[in-house]
């Protein structure tokens, strides 16, 4: 969808990783929703090179997981989409977008408390060794961005973006016009987005995560503990505890809002009878994910 989402550069955490593939696997096809517990696994391995005895546990957390999320909450998302169907045909304001995108973030919280035990319960194997796998899966996932975003000249950054929001743009109304690709170019040039502070934050979940596993690994905590730290862990994830970085997010998000309210209200009746026929085809994707669940 081309709604604004929250930034993966929000997520960069290795205990949110699976909840990532799991979301990024709802808007994709059904197939790849199928797959999703695999997938995820593969991904997450990448970060933490499971045992065989771990393996086992995290494939059943995942398949469990899914399974949870295909009953309780593709509901929920047809819901959404329904809700978006029926405001595509007209124009749309700022809020009306922020509370598409609100409604997204309550679904990722649920599907966050929904994993924290499993996560937590999978600290008793961790070991010191799997810690420092994932500090250098962060040095090297940390260089890319580095590439991608802080070694690129500023116009060389703003064209890589404006490619991905012009894809994802026509991903749901087909192909733009001249005015409408001005437009976002107009969007990508103005942004606020700030590479070097989004990096920055980055860096501190990435250290936080470390601290923390190391500190639960040093010291031996109880089941309780663990979920209490696994909780807290999450919670700084999504709320950063630094408010320059949080009052960033909060005004890029309104931004980000602003900007799909005005591109949306430039669209053809063509355009928008093209989104609402995308929103259907991914219902009917999600109605068919859900009824699986039930055969």
């Amino acid at each position: 969808m081309t709604f604004p989402v929250i930034s993966s550069n929000s997520m960069r955490i290795i205990s949110l990783l699976v909840l990532a593939c799991l979301l990024q696997a709802c808007s994709a096809a059904k197939l790849a929703y199928n797959q999703a517990p695999e997938l995820a696994y593969w991904y997450l391995d990448g970060y933490v090179d499971f045992s065989s005895e771990q393996s086992l546990q995290v494939k059943d957390d995942l398949h469990k997981l899914q399974a949870w999320h295909r009953q309780t909450q593709l509901p929920t998302y047809i819901d959404t989409l329904q809700k978006m169907q029926q405001k595509i045909p007209g124009d749309v304001n700022a809020r009306d977008t922020c509370d598409i995108l609100s409604e997204v973030r309550r679904k990722f919280l649920v599907l966050s408390d929904q994993t924290q035990p499993a996560v937590a319960a999978m600290l008793d194997t961790l070991t010191a060794s799997q810690i420092d796998v994932m500090a250098r899966k962060f040095d090297k996932s940390n260089a890319d961005f580095r590439k991608d975003y802080l070694q690129t000249a500023k116009p060389a950054n703003q064209s890589k973006r404006y490619k991905q929001a012009v894809s994802r743009a026509e991903m749901l109304y087909g192909r733009l016009d001249d005015q409408q690709l001005a437009l976002i170019g107009q969007q990508v040039e103005k942004s606020r987005f700030n590479a070097a502070l989004a990096y920055a934050e980055r860096q501190r979940r990435q250290q936080d995560t470390l601290q923390t596993l190391r500190a639960v690994l040093k010291n031996q905590t109880s089941t309780d503990q663990k979920r209490q730290t696994v909780r807290g862990l999450f919670e700084r994830a999504l709320i950063s505890p630094n408010s320059n970085y949080a009052d960033y997010v909060d005004a890029l998000t309104k931004e980000n809002c602003k900007n799909f309210a005005d591109l949306h209200n430039s669209t053809t009746t063509n355009q928008r009878r093209k989104a609402v026929e995308t929103l259907m085809g991914y219902e009917q994707d999600m109605k068919k994910l859900s009824a699986q669940g039930n055969g």
